[in-house]
């Protein structure tokens, strides 16, 4: 509770900053920088380094502000250089922490690692590559002494917060996880039919600027895949055996629904994470739904503890013996100053890959046949199903965020998780290769 004051005592000397892709979530912590004391983002690296400064004039930033021609201007008058190259930021020791924030996982992989190398901290805004090699970095930073970092104001680390809090005040988790708009057509999705779901037209989505694959990965389950895969290895939650269930929920339906099966609720056992869908099966909504926000169930293990749970109005189950506690939104970007803060100052993480617990693995949307190339992460071939690390070892499952560009050596069923004997994968590729060493480490 003491990060603004830290923060503050830093003004004359801001934490300086490097960050690597400017979209949504770099907007909205760009937005924040300048009405946050003691931070300097002193360089931006952009594959288009226009839509960057595109996105600055969008957030409010004056021309000056990021006009400077290169890292020794920007760090002399506090201003911002915009490159298409992260390399001089990775490897300038003025810069204290790289944002990592392609959404790219092999571009992630790469950036985050020559980071922790150069002795940078690291927030990696970037789940889907913290899912693929997460914890191995983790262990890198640590070596190295460095903080590799989940990203404040994504619902993972708002998550692990959760829990976090819930764990330190003595009370033993239960289920914790997100919600979104969920039903089971949704796993077929495609860029081209994702719009109708979301009732937009082609050309209004358009308009808007909106991504249809990053869309299509929010409503396919790839994306609540990957978060929550990264909330187990953190917190070591479990994830599902055959994958998320998405039960229909609202907030009053928590701690009922998110309980053990022996208590009447959906959970294999205790101790694990779930995504609730704001949707019932027949497409109705849930007046108190959770679409936005973050939530973590827990238990009251005796008589006094649900004695008190009632006496403050906590939420809980019939029983009173499980209760809920929930956040309705999330900030995405606009709180991302929090990790950096943390990780700057006080060289603590906002959650971090502690254990590989969990995976996201590439589950076909459609019959494949051999010789199809893969489109990854909310494309039309594949979606992301989350289920415990062990059993992706046994099944030899294709991790999702390998699952671009490779082409299929046979067919694969509608439904069928793929394997790596499924495609060809090249091993001297960079994320392949951190992929192995992670499993290696890990498994």
């Amino acid at each position: 509770m003491n990060l603004h004051r830290l923060l503050r005592a830093r003004a004359a000397d801001p934490v300086r900053i490097g960050l690597v892709g400017c979209g949504k979530f770099a907007s909205m912590f760009l937005h924040q920088v300048p009405r946050t004391p003691g931070l300097h983002v002193a360089g931006i690296a952009d594959l288009a380094p226009e839509r960057a400064r595109a996105a600055l004039r969008r957030v409010h930033w004056p021309e000056e502000a990021f006009a400077a021609r290169g890292l020794d201007e920007a760090l002399a008058r506090g201003a911002t250089w915009i490159t298409e190259d992260a390399a001089p930021l990775i490897a300038d020791p003025r810069i204290e922490l790289l944002v990592e924030a392609t959404g790219d996982p092999a571009a992630g992989l790469s950036h985050a690692r020559a980071a922790i190398a150069a002795g940078k901290h690291v927030v990696m805004v970037n789940v889907e590559a913290d899912v693929l090699a997460g914890p191995l970095l983790a262990r890198e930073a640590a070596a190295k002494g460095v903080v590799y970092s989940m990203a404040y104001g994504d619902q993972p680390a708002l998550v692990c917060d959760l829990v976090d809090s819930l764990r330190a005040s003595g009370f033993p988790v239960v289920a914790a996880g997100k919600g979104t708009k969920y039903l089971p057509e949704y796993h077929a999705s495609t860029p081209a039919t994702v719009w109708r779901h979301y009732g937009l037209t082609e050309e209004a989505a358009r308009a808007g600027g909106m991504n249809p694959r990053m869309f299509n990965s929010f409503l396919d389950g790839t994306k609540s895949a990957i978060e929550m895969a990264a909330i187990a290895n953190a917190t070591g939650l479990a994830a599902p055996e055959e994958g998320l269930l998405f039960p229909p929920a609202g907030t009053s339906d928590l701690p009922s629904v998110l309980r053990p099966r022996a208590a009447g609720g959906v959970l294999e056992r205790a101790g694990m994470v779930e995504v609730v869908s704001s949707l019932r099966r027949d497409g109705s909504p849930i007046p108190d739904d959770l679409r936005w926000g973050v939530y973590a169930v827990f238990e009251g293990e005796t008589e006094y503890a649900r004695r008190c749970f009632a006496e403050y109005g906590v939420a809980t189950d019939p029983s009173g013996r499980y209760a809920a506690l929930w956040r309705p939104y999330h900030f995405i970007g606009f709180e991302l100053g929090v990790s950096v803060a943390s990780a700057a100052l006080r060289r603590e993480p906002t959650g971090v890959a502690a254990a590989w617990n969990a995976d996201a693995v590439a589950v076909a949307k459609r019959a494949l046949s051999a010789g199809e190339v893969l489109d990854g992460e909310g494309g039309e071939t594949v979606w992301g199903r989350c289920i415990p690390a062990a059993r992706s070892r046994a099944l030899g499952a294709l991790p999702i965020g390998l699952a671009h560009g490779v082409r299929l050596r046979r067919g694969v069923a509608a439904g069928a998780v793929l394997t790596r004997a499924d495609v060809l994968l090249d091993p001297a590729d960079p994320a392949v290769a951190i992929r192995a060493e992670m499993e290696a480490a890990f498994g």
